[in-house]
């Protein structure tokens, strides 16, 4: 749902249907939609049992469409209000009979180049009246208007021509496009004898085929059909009205489509691409039919034009065969794999490269999608860190006027995890000015402590090519004047707010020393004197962290220890017991296998998680569920052996945002720092995984402990995690 001020992201699953309510006045805990007399959208997903979508403007239903299987798909149903209601400022959310969970919920700002964007989408027209819809109007290009219909009757590409009627008129087609909508005589034939057919007959079935309508007298339809026939076109009468069979309309089987594209018939091009060789064999029509620029290649008179090859360079070679895949079945498919990022990328640069406009739409909605999902397979797996996709992203998506969106939201993920960005790796390094400053100055920064945004101010600046503080800068400044340091960035340090007051950073640039004087005076003479005159250097940078440090082994400065206060709000108490947290085991529960024991103050005897089996190996664990309104950056945790001299050698300590993906915090391998009963140990997390943010936590056995008799057994009786607490 979308109006044009804001755009609104949502994930919500449910028993039933899910109403969303979208009203300019906030409701109330007796509000119900059918007696709201006030300006309001209403869409229902799920009516009628699970069977319809419905969407209302005041009461008023304006789209009723049957629902289908969602799952899988990135995109369902599109509607864009042609008056929309720009005073929308709340969103009510609920469901019938059964509970309904949502997250992800998120309202940003919609500019203009989004408004273009969803222009471009297949939903109706968009027919406002403000000043924005005429811009609009002149950024349209030929590539929206292109189509197959553009060769209809064309000699362009042509490789069959009818003969019509007794004045033996020539009519040109394209055999892999006549073939994959009907069944045509073309097996050893270029020319189709028809000479008693009329050509307004073959001109009406040829308009249909091409562009997926047609025109004829009545008198003339008979004829219309039985040609249709004839040549087992699909029934006029029975013409799609929506790209269900084929994108654009086409009473085109894209089954059949990609059948003759498999075995290679009628194929006219062969594409080679550099360090890759011969690619694919395809036709030329179907590429033209999409690109605008395949269509210019084959038909100005470049080399391609009589060519039967065409030769690629810097070109993704999996890219460019998912992109052929969409050319010829209309739909996206990517598997979900650790390169899926990348992949998705070069995906979205080709279809921006060849103007192939509605595959660039779906890499735009794919990225959106996952961008929203926030730490996303898209984001964090295996060796591909958020850093590692953002910031090729920013890089590439900037010259794309129309991934606009795509560039602010990466911007707003970055600010959000910034400590983690600038620290997993250096890629950030290569933005621009313009996407750094943006990131730096964005409203959602959040940040554990100022002195990350100044180093990571400081390596942008001077290009750094390995991770550094301030206090690497200042001893290069010993030997190095900021001049030759920053090059051409010095200009960009002016920005910073120091942290030293004896600094070589002071010494040479002048800015720098008078922010610290001014820092220094506000120290001295509190805020009361310069905070009346709201000074922004001087206010506290967003962080939704609370900071909770390891000190020794069995102290109060715990994340579960702080759960059992209620957060700092009253006396200690087990935070199990209170359902602050909820700890499970890889066993059931029993008298030696209690999950508060671990979160207890008091020493066990016996305590231990039981082996399962999970992939057909062993498994021991234990798990940590912080709750679904908490995420923890863990930089240290402590474990405590109980009674037992079952010694754990080998395991892992990781993290989760679901259960169900797990990332290595820390691996263990023969580790024999637990050596007695009853003993505590602790560990640090270090690397860019302790800037992570995670709600489920659990250590693992990798390897059997020194115990023969039950080697998978996990004793443990303690368990405790530090760091910041969102």
């Amino acid at each position: 749902m979308m109006e044009k001020k804001e755009k609104k992201f949502l994930t919500a699953s449910a028993h039933n249907d899910v109403t969303v309510v979208f009203r300019e006045n906030v409701g109330s805990q007796h509000y119900h939609y059918k007696r709201d007399n006030s300006p309001h959208y209403t869409v229902i997903l799920g009516s009628h049992r699970n069977r319809r979508l419905k969407i209302e403007v005041d009461g008023k239903t304006v789209v009723d469409v049957a629902g289908s299987d969602t799952r899988f798909q990135n995109l369902v149903f599109q509607w864009l209000d042609s008056n929309p209601n720009c005073s929308v400022r709340y969103v009510g959310l609920s469901s019938w009979d059964r509970h309904v969970g949502y997250r992800n919920v998120n309202v940003l700002p919609l500019t203009h180049n989004h408004i273009l964007l969803w222009k471009q989408v297949d939903c109706g027209e968009y027919e406002g009246e403000d000043n924005s819809d005429e811009e609009v109007k002149d950024e349209r290009t030929d590539y929206e208007k292109w189509g197959l219909e553009n060769f209809l009757e064309s000699w362009e590409l042509s490789d069959v021509f009818f003969i019509v009627g007794t004045e033996e008129k020539p009519v040109p087609g394209h055999k892999v496009i006549l073939q994959a909508s009907g069944n045509f005589p073309l097996e050893d034939e270029d020319v189709i004898q028809l000479q008693g057919v009329a050509y307004p007959i073959l001109h009406a079935l040829l308009k249909y085929i091409y562009t997926g309508q047609t025109q004829i007298s009545e008198p003339q339809l008979g004829s219309l059909l039985a040609l249709s026939s004839q040549f087992q076109v699909m029934p006029l009468d029975e013409a799609p009205h929506c790209c269900a069979v084929f994108p654009f309309g086409l009473p085109i089987s894209a089954q059949r489509l990609k059948l003759l594209h498999s075995i290679g018939k009628y194929c006219d091009i062969n594409i080679c691409i550099e360090g890759h060789g011969l690619v694919a064999q395809s036709h030329k029509i179907i590429l033209s039919l999409w690109s605008v620029p395949f269509a210019k290649m084959f038909t100005n008179g470049m080399s391609e034009s009589s060519s039967s090859e065409v030769h690629l360079r810097d070109v993704s070679f999996e890219g460019f065969k998912i992109m052929l895949e969409f050319m010829y079945g209309g739909k996206l498919h990517m598997e979900d794999t650790t390169d899926f990022g990348s992949l998705l990328l070069q995906l979205l640069l080709l279809a921006d490269q060849f103007g192939v406009t509605l595959l660039h739409q779906e890499c735009c909605k794919l990225f959106l999608e996952c961008l929203s999902e926030g730490w996303s397979s898209l984001l964090v797996d295996e060796g591909h860190t958020t850093s590692d996709s953002v910031c090729p992203i920013l890089q590439a998506v900037q010259s794309i006027p129309s991934c606009k969106l795509i560039e602010e939201t990466c911007e707003r993920k970055f600010s959000m995890h910034f400590d983690y960005c600038t620290t997993a790796s250096l890629d950030f390094v290569l933005l621009d000015e313009a996407a750094f400053s943006s990131i730096i100055q964005h409203p959602d920064l959040t940040v554990t402590s100022e002195e990350r945004v100044l180093n990571a101010i400081l390596m942008w600046c001077m290009k750094a090519k390995e991770l550094s503080g301030w206090e690497t800068v200042d001893e290069l400044m010993t030997k190095l004047t900021a001049e030759l340091l920053f090059e051409e960035r010095l200009q960009s340090v002016n920005e910073l707010l120091p942290f030293l007051e004896r600094s070589n950073l002071r010494r040479h640039i002048a800015v720098f020393d008078n922010f610290v004087k001014e820092a220094i005076r506000f120290i001295e003479s509190g805020s009361a004197e310069l905070g009346n005159n709201q000074n922004v250097r001087f206010q506290h940078r967003r962080s939704s962290f609370k900071e909770l440090l390891y000190i020794c082994d069995g102290d109060s400065n715990g994340v579960l220890y702080f759960a059992g206060t209620s957060y700092g709000e009253h006396q200690w108490v087990n935070p199990v017991l209170a359902k602050r947290i909820i700890i499970t085991a890889s066993s059931p529960i029993s008298r030696f296998t209690d999950p508060k024991a671990l979160a207890s103050r008091t020493y066990q005897g016996t305590s231990f998680a039981g082996s399962r089996m999970e992939d057909g190996h062993n498994s021991a664990w234990w798990m940590v569920d912080l709750g679904q309104d908490h995420q923890l950056m863990c930089n240290y945790y402590t474990l405590r052996m109980d009674g037992s001299r079952a010694y754990i050698r080998s395991w892992n300590f990781q993290g989760s945002m679901d259960g169900r993906v797990w990332t290595n915090l820390r691996v263990h391998e023969n580790d024999q720092t637990i050596c007695k009963p009853g003993q505590f140990a602790s560990w640090p997390i270090i690397g860019p995984n302790a800037l992570l943010p995670f709600r489920f936590f659990r250590v693992v056995l990798t390897g059997p402990t020194s115990d023969a008799s039950n080697p998978w057994n996990f004793c443990i009786c303690f368990l405790e995690l530090y760091g910041y607490l969102h």
